[in-house]
């Protein structure tokens, strides 16, 4: 089992900046690929971004390529989100997750957190 806990969301004005944190404890962190993804009420959980275990290589969706960037510390079993130049569109709950696939697919995530949400102000 893994515990994932989320912290770091807000309420930020349109081109603002936050940083989500997500701290795992339990199964061995540094074995399980990370991911983001976010879900505004009414849709579908939608993924955002996927760290391997080792920090390299990264993926992101399209819409936040080059405004997030994913990174891990695996001394700290956190991974973290940091989110720049931010956009009202971008205002959702935010959720990390854990697997141990290489995947953009929800369904292959086996670890969630119970989210935090961002609020971005235009």
């Amino acid at each position: 089992q893994v515990q994932l806990k989320e912290s770091g969301g807000g309420l930020v004005q349109a081109g603002g900046s936050l940083r989500l944190s997500c701290a795992a404890s339990g199964r061995t962190f540094s074995n399980l690929a990370m991911g983001w993804f976010r879900q505004v009420t009414g849709k579908e959980r939608e993924f955002v971004a996927i760290i391997s275990k080792d920090g390299s290589p990264t993926y992101y969706e399209d819409s936040v390529r080059g405004r997030f960037t994913i990174s891990r510390d695996n001394t700290k079993n956190t991974v973290f989100l940091q989110m720049d130049s931010l956009k009202p569109e971008d205002t959702a709950i935010y959720y990390c997750a854990a697997t141990t696939l290489w995947t953009v697919y929800r369904r292959d995530f086996d670890y969630w957190g119970q989210g935090t949400q961002v609020t971005v102000s235009s």
